[in-house]
C-alpha cells in the first residue's frame, strides 16, 4: 500500500508553489498525498521565518506531532523551507522527534531524505550554504533550482497556477531574513519559464502568476547577449496560446521601470494589478529599514503607475512599530495610506528576526501594546479607503476568473440546485461573489457589480444576451490592444 503524505504551509505564495512542486516529486516516487493528519503516514511542514507568530505556530504544531507520531511505526515528520535553512540546530533541539529538515534550497532531495530516514531511522538534514560561510557564487550555487514537471491535480485550481521567475534576494532590507535563508537573488532562464509555461497551458491552466521576492528586478542575460527583463517576459508569455490572464508579484519600488508599466498597458493578458510593498510613511524609518527609497519617491512612483496605466490598481504592504518609530513616524504612514489610494494593505506588527541586521543594530523599543494599537488604526484607515475605492465599482460590469464556491458557500455547503455563491478575481485583482452553477469554475463571466465592502464586490451573472453584448464590447477592445503590441513589436 502506498505511503500517504500531509503537507502544512505557512507562508507567502513561494512556499505555496515549493509545496505544490514537492507534493508532486512525491506522487511520481509513489506516494499518496492524504487528506487529513489521521490518514497519513509522512507530515512535512512547509515552513516561514518572516514572523515570529509564524514560526511559533511550527513548534507548536510540531509539539502535537511528537504525540501523532508515537502512536504508529514508521511515522516520519518533517520540516521543509525557511525555518529548516535558518533554525536546523534549534529544530532539533527543541524537536527532537524530527525525521528530515530540508531547506528552500535543498527541496529536490526531499524523497531522497524521506526514504533514508525511513529506511535507517536517523535524521536526515539538507541544507545551503549560509551568506557569510563561502563566497557569493558558492551560496548561489548551494540553492539548487527545482522546477520539477508541473502535476495539475496538485494546486487547489488546476487553470491556476504560480510560476517562479528568480530565487532569492540581494535587497538586504535590515528586518527581513528571506536573503538568509533563500540565498542570492538568481534569476532564471527565460527558456525555462516559457517551457514551464507551455507545459501548465497544455494542462488546462489559465492564468499564470510570476513569482519573485523582487520580481519586477528580474534580469536574464542570455548567451546570444540579449537581456531579458520582466517586460520581455510578459511580451513573450502573452503570445502563448492557452494564457489568458497574466499576474505577477512581489514588485521593489526602486525597480517599477517604464519599460514594465508600458507592457502592463499594451497587453490584454496581463492584470492592471501591482502589489507594491511601501513598509513606512515616514523616510526615517524607511532609512533604518534600508528600504533604498524616500516616501516622495515612492509617492512619484505611484503617480507614475497610475499615468501609464489608467484604472490601475495597487496594493501595499506596511510594518507597523519597527525601531525607533515614533508617534509622529506613524502619523507619517498613515498619511500616505489614507491618501495613496490602495485596494488593500498587508499590515503587520514588527517582529524582530534573529540574523537579520535590525535584530543586531536596533532595539525592538516600540511596546507590542503600542504596536497592536497602530496596526489596528492603520488597518482602520485602510478599510475606509478600500471601501471608497471598492464602491466606484458598483454599477459596473467586470470579467471575473471564477475559483469556485467562496469561503461561505463551502463552508455551509451551500448548494440550492445549480446555483451556488461562486468568487473569483477581476483583472484588477478585485474579489467578486456572485450565484451561478460550479460548472463555471475556471470561466471568466461577466459580473454586474451591485454592492461592495472594503474587501469583497457583489455581483449578479449577467445572462446570455447582456454576456454577448458584453464580451463584443471585450473583443474590440483586445483588437485595440492587440494592434498596439503588433506595433510595438514591428
Amino acid at each position: 500500500m502506498a505511503p500517504k503524505v500531509y503537507i502544512e504551509t505557512v507562508g507567502c505564495q513561494m512556499n505555496v508553489l515549493d509545496s505544490e512542486l514537492v507534493a508532486g516529486s512525491l506522487k511520481r516516487a509513489g506516494y499518496q498525498l492524504a487528506a487529513d493528519l489521521a490518514t497519513a503516514d509522512v507530515v512535512l511542514l512547509n515552513t516561514c521565518s518572516v514572523r515570529q507568530h509564524a514560526e511559533d505556530k511550527i513548534y507548536s504544531t510540531l509539539g502535537k506531532l511528537r504525540r501523532w507520531k508515537a502512536k504508529g511505526s514508521g511515522r516520519i515528520v518533517g520540516v521543509l523551507g525557511c525555518m529548516a535553512q535558518k533554525d536546523r540546530e534549534l529544530i532539533r533541539q527543541r524537536a527532537p522527534h524530527v525525521d528530515v529538515i530540508c531547506g528552500p534550497g535543498q527541496l529536490a532531495r526531499v524523497v531522497e531524505l524521506i526514504e533514508e530516514a525511513r529506511r535507517s531511522g536517523t535524521p536526515q538534514i539538507a541544507v545551503s550554504l549560509g551568506r557569510a560561510e563561502a563566497s557569493r557564487a558558492e551560496v548561489a550555487d548551494s540553492f539548487e533550482s527545482y522546477d520539477p514537471l508541473r502535476e495539475p491535480a496538485m494546486r487547489p485550481n488546476r487553470f491556476q497556477a504560480y510560476v517562479r521567475t528568480q530565487f532569492g534576494c540581494d535587497k538586504f532590507c535590515t528586518y527581513c531574513i528571506v536573503p538568509s535563508v533563500r540565498g542570492p537573488e538568481q534569476s532564471r532562464p527565460p527558456e525555462h519559464i516559457l517551457a514551464e509555461v507551455r507545459q501548465l497551458a497544455d494542462q488546462g491552466c489559465k492564468e499564470v502568476t510570476l513569482t519573485g521576492q523582487t520580481v519586477n528586478s528580474y534580469k536574464y542575460v542570455a548567451g546570444d547577449g540579449r537581456i531579458w527583463r520582466l517586460s520581455d517576459l510578459l511580451y513573450a508569455i502573452h503570445d502563448l496560446s492557452g494564457i489568458v490572464r497574466i499576474k505577477f508579484i512581489t514588485n521593489f519600488p526602486r525597480d517599477m521601470t517604464q519599460d514594465l508599466l508600458e507592457a502592463v498597458r499594451t497587453l490584454p493578458k496581463v492584470c492592471r494589478y501591482l502589489h507594491v510593498p511601501a513598509q513606512s510613511g515616514c523616510n526615517e524609518v524607511l532609512r533604518r529599514m534600508k528600504r533604498l527609497y524616500t516616501v516622495e519617491f515612492y509617492r512619484e512612483m505611484l503617480a507614475r503607475c497610475r499615468d501609464t496605466i489608467p484604472g490601475v490598481a495597487i496594493s501595499s504592504d506596511f510594518i507597523v512599530g519597527f525601531c525607533g518609530e515614533t508617534e509622529e513616524c506613524f502619523q507619517r504612514t498613515c498619511k500616505l495610506v489614507a491618501e495613496a489610494g490602495f485596494k488593500n494593505s498587508y499590515i503587520f506588527k514588527y517582529s524582530p528576526r534573529p540574523g537579520t541586521k535590525a535584530y543586531d543594530l536596533f532595539a525592538d523599543d516600540v511596546p507590542e501594546e503600542v504596536k497592536r494599537r497602530r496596526n489596528n488604526d492603520l488597518l482602520a484607515i485602510q478599510n475606509r479607503v478600500s471601501l471608497s475605492e471598492h464602491r466606484r465599482w458598483i454599477g459596473r460590469t467586470v470579467e471575473v476568473l471564477v475559483e469556485g464556491q467562496s469561503k461561505l458557500a463551502h463552508k455551509r455547503g451551500a448548494i440550492h440546485g445549480d446555483r451556488v455563491q461562486l468568487t473569483g478575481r477581476t483583472m484588477t485583482d478585485h474579489i467578486v461573489v456572485f450565484e451561478g452553477p460550479l460548472s463555471l469554475t475556471g470561466d471568466i463571466v461577466p459580473v454586474y457589480i451591485e454592492d461592495a465592502s472594503s474587501f469583497t464586490l457583489f455581483g449578479r451573472r449577467l445572462g446570455p444576451e447582456s454576456e454577448n453584448a458584453h464580451r463584443g464590447l471585450e473583443s474590440q477592445a483586445a483588437s485595440e490592444k492587440r494592434s498596439a503590441v503588433a506595433a510595438r513589436v514591428g
